[in-house]
């Protein structure tokens, strides 16, 4: 009878080990920048957070530098579940629709004054993500976006035919403004662009510069303060839904934090990286008042011309920030 029992036992631990395997869930999490990134860093906290709060029923798999899946299809690999969880640049979105599209220069120059947007563009943006079975967990901002320059760039007119690194809909718009030559170029391949001459200047963040030792390749560093455009962590409506209430719960928490986190990063990165910037010999002054000039009028510009392609609800976004 004892034999029974310790028989009856082992078949229950057996099963109960079982169900944990089972019940654990495996999510991969592709991302566009490298491990030293600090948007990278913060999500890494987040998935051990996660791990952490889960009791390791939900694992998230960082796969960083678009190891897995390049940037600009990572939204549409989460979409489909081919990834259950994904990082992007917002504003590579654009094309879709303007309300993604938070880089639209001078509008928001500061942190204080990209928080706000934020929140005035925060549910309508969610409302689209939710269209597309997608679920936004929080979104974190670049540090202020600076013009970087192989050359001097003291008037509007020393961009004119300057090959300039376009990135998203905003940049590319600005190269044409400019007079620059637009040219499609990802992070990492910023560094040999440059080397190439496939590019002569680029507006990016202190980071941005920085991780890809832009004091190799070029000169200036203009701060503009131009916009601080966001990325947005997203999941698949579907895996979200198949969690259970516990674990989305605590992953919602999880996201809340480095939400929360990421933007004081965001802060303290942007002070470190200028300093190395400057540390490495690249110039770093602001921009001339000329310039300055000519940058806020093309602003004027772009949020006229974003407002018309966001109709109504990003008017309601435009009065809600403006308030």
């Amino acid at each position: 009878m004892k034999t029974y029992w310790n028989g009856v036992a082992l078949a229950a631990a057996l099963m109960l080990s079982t169900g944990a395997v089972q019940a654990q869930t495996k999510w991969n999490m592709p991302t566009p920048y490298p491990d030293a990134n600090f948007h990278t860093q913060n999500a890494m906290k987040f998935v051990a957070e996660v791990k952490e709060k889960t009791g390791g029923a939900l694992d998230i798999s960082i796969h960083s530098a678009g190891s897995l899946i390049k940037h600009p299809e990572i939204k549409n690999a989460v979409r489909s579940g081919q990834a259950q969880i994904g990082e992007i640049l917002l504003s590579l979105l654009a094309n879709e629709n303007a309300l993604f599209d938070d880089a639209v220069p001078f509008l928001a120059n500061s942190y204080d004054s990209a928080w706000k947007l934020y929140q005035a563009s925060k549910k309508p943006i969610s409302d689209l993500f939710a269209k597309q079975n997608l679920v936004l967990l929080y979104a974190v901002t670049w540090p202020p976006q600076g013009l970087y320059g192989s050359k001097e760039i003291k008037t509007i007119d020393d961009m004119k035919g300057l090959k300039f690194r376009a990135y998203n809909t905003a940049t590319e718009r600005i190269a044409q403004l400019s007079g620059a030559i637009p040219t499609q170029i990802e992070v990492p391949d910023i560094p040999q662009a440059f080397s190439t001459g496939r590019v002569e200047a680029m507006i990016t963040s202190s980071s941005t510069g920085a991780n890809s030792k832009a004091w190799d390749f070029l000169k200036y560093y203009y701060d503009m303060q131009a916009w601080l455009p966001k990325n947005v962590v997203l999941v698949n409506k579907d895996a979200f839904d198949a969690l259970d209430a516990k674990t989305r719960a605590a992953l919602l928490e999880a996201a809340a934090a480095a939400e929360k986190r990421g933007w004081e990063m965001s802060k303290a990165e942007n002070a470190m990286q200028m300093k190395a910037l400057a540390d490495n010999g690249i110039k770093v002054e602001k921009p001339s008042d000329a310039l300055a000039a000519s940058f806020r009028k093309m602003g004027e510009t772009m949020t006229q011309e974003w407002t018309k392609k966001a109709g109504a609800e990003g008017q309601k976004v435009i009065d809600a920030f403006r308030k």
